[in-house]
């Protein structure tokens, strides 16, 4: 990193702070409500009319076949994706009703954690953390990385968190797939997210690595205060980790419950119209 990047010129101050972080305060109530959420493209519906709703200390999944909607809910909930018809009711406010105005700060309170990671390859990994408070700085406090020293010293609390703290100066693009989804995670936190959406975490790494992020998102969830909605295509993992299930088949759904409640006839019927 260079001398002159603001990141580096605090960096020393505020090194030896990192355990002054502070935790979210966990929510009460319902955190997300979806109802009859529509969506498609092209004069094609993807979803077709999805209602469930997420507890302040659920983690909950999202399971289906290829094709079946699964990603397209989770961006609905945050307006990546435009819904047709519908509510998604955060803390009480109905996302879809908000003005493209407004829409920017409904997004401060939510994380995204992405399937391909989303990093800024050429960045260093406390940079990429950082860029999680654009919605706050703006884009030109973001593009000559004019951080506040609370804002470095909370991303360096978040990188020992995620096990990343020997390598806050290496470039994004000389981490393993593991370690770029923990970057991932730093980012989302850095937000102070209301709520949590992860799309398909795991995809992309192995077995044993897939089991510690899974295992550090249940983790950050319950230590943070935040709800999570995960859309994951491994359906072990899915039961092992998470509080509460939907299953999704052609935009419709097929099953909601507890993982102990996911037996093989629910399974079946999520999955009969998968081709393998």
């Amino acid at each position: 990193m260079k001398p002159e990047s603001a990141i580096q010129t605090g960096f020393a101050e505020v090194r030896h702070s990192q355990a002054d972080g502070q935790s979210a305060a966990p929510h009460a109530g319902t955190a997300l409500e979806v109802k009859d959420l529509r969506a498609g493209y092209a004069g094609r519906e993807i979803l077709k009319g999805i209602s469930f709703s997420v507890a302040a200390d659920d983690f909950f999944a999202i399971i289906g076949p290829s094709g079946a909607g699964k990603s397209t809910l989770i961006r609905c909930v945050n307006r990546l994706v435009e819904p047709t018809s519908g509510a998604v009711i955060i803390n009480g406010r109905d996302v879809l009703q908000v003005s493209q105005s407004e829409l920017r700060g409904v997004r401060r309170n939510i994380g995204m954690i992405f399937q391909e990671f989303n990093l800024i390859e050429r960045l260093s990994v406390i940079d990429n953390v950082l860029t999680g408070r654009l919605g706050y700085t703006g884009t030109v406090r973001s593009l000559f990385r004019m951080y506040t020293k609370d804002d470095i010293k909370h991303a360096l609390m978040l990188l020992d968190r995620v096990g990343l703290s020997e390598h806050i100066d290496k470039r994004a693009d000389r981490l393993s797939g593991g370690q770029r989804q923990r970057v991932g995670i730093a980012r989302a936190l850095i937000q102070n997210p209301k709520l949590l959406l992860v799309d398909e975490p795991t995809s992309s790494l192995d077995p044993k690595i897939s089991r510690e992020v899974m295992g550090l998102i249940k983790e950050i969830g319950l230590e943070f205060g935040i709800p999570i909605l995960c859309n994951i295509h491994d359906v072990e993992l899915a039961c092992e980790f998470c509080t509460r299930v939907i299953g999704l088949q052609d935009g419709m759904k097929k099953f909601e419950g507890s993982p102990r409640e996911l037996d093989k006839a629910a399974l079946q019927d999520i999955y009969s119209m998968e081709v393998l």
